[in-house]
């Protein structure tokens, strides 16, 4: 079943969400799903590829719409996706899941911000596990990056959520990981393409490294040759297969329920 909820409001403003049931009694694993769009653009339609693959593998899934420039900058959407996650826990037993077998997906800079809410937890919401798709780790890398290869829409992007190189440190899950201000370590997959232009090369191994140092356990697949955003029709149907597979084993293994 396939349904739309009101998650949260924001000055009467609703916040909005899919929600995708698998067929059966469950209980099943559950997830927030967060889209990319550099922050900037899109919507929880965006991931919608994914989120149908995994509610047909048995998982529970709640795509969130949340704040975005220039209605509002870091960190409104780490709010609205802690709220998504409130919801689903407040929500569990009646979509046939359970608080403890709850955890968050995230794409591109989505990942950036399911980073944050299962590294820093608000303590209503917290999360079982993370599975990052492309995920901008290190905000301020990519900034640096994009600014070098003169990325005009990557640089602009940027500026209208973070605002400035502080805040990007600031909000970067490398860095909370490398200095230890990390409040939870969730067991984490990273799904990476090596052909993948919007990160820098090494960011997801240099995350995933620091993660393992500090103590987190850490997957990382590398997809040779496949893009951004690979998971989604069009493209290599082989490689979107095998990533659907693992992040959804991933998921099943971490959000199991008796």
């Amino acid at each position: 079943m396939i349904s739309q909820v009101t998650f949260a409001r924001r000055d009467n403003r609703p916040l909005e969400a899919t929600l995708f049931q698998p067929d059966g009694d469950g209980p099943f694993p559950a997830v927030v799903s967060v889209h990319g769009g550099a922050w900037t653009s899109g919507d929880r339609t965006g991931t919608a590829d994914l989120d149908t693959a995994l509610r047909e593998a048995g998982v529970v899934v709640l795509a969130a719409d949340f704040r975005m420039p220039p209605e509002a900058r870091y960190p409104a959407a780490v709010d609205d996706v802690r709220d998504a996650i409130r919801w689903l826990i407040a929500h569990a037993s009646e979509v046939k899941t359970r608080p403890e077998a709850i955890g968050i997906v995230g794409s591109s800079s989505g990942g950036q911000t399911a980073l944050l809410c299962a590294l820093l937890p608000a303590a209503d919401a917290p999360l079982a596990y993370a599975a990052l798709c492309w995920p901008i780790s290190d905000p301020l890398a990519r900034y640096q990056m994009a600014r070098a290869k003169a990325n005009a829409k990557l640089v602009d992007a940027h500026d209208a959520y973070f605002g400035d190189e502080a805040t990007m440190s600031q909000a970067s899950p490398q860095r909370i990981v490398e200095e230890g201000e990390a409040r939870a370590l969730p067991p984490i997959i990273i799904i990476q393409g090596t052909a993948d232009e919007n990160v820098t090369h090494d960011m997801a191994q240099r995350f995933t490294d620091a993660y393992k140092r500090a103590g987190g356990e850490a997957t990382l697949h590398l997809f040779d040759g496949q893009p951004h955003s690979f998971i989604k029709k069009g493209g290599d149907e082989a490689a979107q297969k095998q990533a659907t597979r693992w992040i959804a084993a991933f998921i099943k293994a971490h959000g199991s329920l008796p």
